[in-house]
């Protein structure tokens, strides 16, 4: 007996005025063990509960279970960005810590001690393809730190890290063209760690680099001025890079460094000659 033929049953019960009280409680009591019947067998939410999880009930037809719409599109996007900022130190690229130039004169002063690099490139020898590629990645790097310190805004961090991956990049060039033999598998690693570490794939390369020259110029006395030279430009550069991390506020020592810079990469082309 369905629910609607026992409300019919009460509503005759009541239309002919039966006054009998015990039927109309055992029929008060049949209704409710209906209705009680009919949540009980109601399907389950099961996946009602789960982040992400709809159900739907479609219009007109009671009998269908409702209809479970699984939502991952946000949920998958949301785990990729939680993935990629929990992701190991060492493939986070460099952070833009630098501070920026002082002052105009001191953007100014960036700028011009830039272009001795892009001089010298143009003046490196060029006997053969690898000389040829290190020559045009010193033009890069002086290029790159002539846009950097000209920029403003946002612009300046992406050209941050395009000038410290361009002296990365010249580094690579330098050991392909000192070394006759290269070892494949330094130089594929070095690319690969390039975009996000270019600081490390400098450190690695300069140290290969400054042991070939004290090599060949112990084997040969005309490097030996040049090597000497290099050796003090490298101490004050790398005196200078310091000094202008622990105190930015210092004004003039990039362009400083820059010029020691240079002035290493002038010996480092007497490699090549």
């Amino acid at each position: 007996m369905s629910i609607f033929h026992i409300i019919n049953l009460s509503f005759s019960l009541n239309g002919a005025c039966v006054k009998d009280d015990a039927l109309i409680s055992n029929a008060c009591d049949l209704i409710n063990m209906t209705l009680e019947i009919g949540t009980a067998m109601r399907p389950r939410k099961a996946l009602g509960g789960l982040h992400g999880v709809q159900e739907t009930k479609q219009d007109g037809d009671f009998n269908k279970p409702p209809r479970r719409i699984i939502n991952f599109g946000s949920d998958q996007l949301h785990v990729v960005k939680r993935v990629w900022h929990q992701r190991a130190e060492f493939f986070k690229p460099i952070h833009y810590c630098h501070i920026d130039d002082e002052s105009p004169a001191e953007s100014v002063a960036n700028v011009l001690t830039s272009l001795p690099f892009i001089a010298l490139g143009l003046q490196a020898p060029r006997k053969n393809l690898n000389c040829k590629i290190y020559a045009n990645s010193i033009i890069g790097v002086g290029l790159a730190s002539g846009f950097y310190h000209a920029s403003k805004g946002k612009l300046k961090r992406y050209l941050r890290w395009a000038d410290y991956t361009m002296i990365a990049t010249a580094t690579m060039c330098l050991t392909g063209a000192i070394k006759k033999e290269n070892p494949k598998l330094l130089m594929a690693a070095s690319a690969l760690a390039l975009p996000i570490k270019p600081l490390m794939v400098t450190a690695v390369h300069t140290g290969i680099m400054e042991v070939a020259f004290a090599k060949r110029a112990n084997e040969n006395p005309d490097l030996r001025m040049a090597h000497n030279v290099h050796a003090a430009s490298s101490l004050l550069g790398g005196s200078l890079f310091l000094a202008d991390s622990l105190f930015p506020e210092a004004p003039f020592v990039h362009a400083g460094w820059h010029l020691a810079a240079a002035m290493g990469v002038l010996t480092c082309n007497k490699l090549l000659e």
